[in-house]
């Protein structure tokens, strides 16, 4: 296969990606401050904290800055703003900093215990 032609439809499904991305993303933010939805906040193994609220402002956040940004690269790349490298690169960090803060906020949301669990005694 050609590499022009293999880099021309990567940089195709890179960009077309970006528009369900930032729906998503958007969306959930839209959930958490405007609906005040917190079913996806902070989840783990499928389960939400104790006090979901508590984490919401950090995950809407996070939601709301990395759809920005994924809007915002969706809009000017057509207009030239970026080179592919440069574009690519936004991208890219934006997507694997929302995971990683996703990541942590959910576990800042379920702390894990050290040491034995204790058994609780029926009476």
């Amino acid at each position: 296969m050609n590499h022009d032609l293999a880099r021309f439809v990567l940089t195709w499904v890179l960009y077309l990606a970006l528009f369900p991305v930032s729906f998503f993303w958007l969306r959930r933010s839209w959930r958490i401050f405007i609906k005040k939805d917190y079913a996806e906040v902070a989840l783990k193994k499928g389960e939400a904290p104790a006090n979901p609220g508590r984490y919401a402002p950090f995950t809407g956040l996070t939601n709301l800055i990395g759809g920005g940004v994924a809007v915002w690269l969706a809009v000017t790349i057509p207009l030239g703003f970026y080179t592919f490298d440069r574009w690519i690169e936004i991208a890219g960090i934006t997507l694997w900093m929302k995971i990683i803060v996703d990541f942590i906020i959910s576990r800042q949301a379920h702390p894990f215990t050290l040491g034995r669990k204790k058994k609780h005694l029926v009476v």
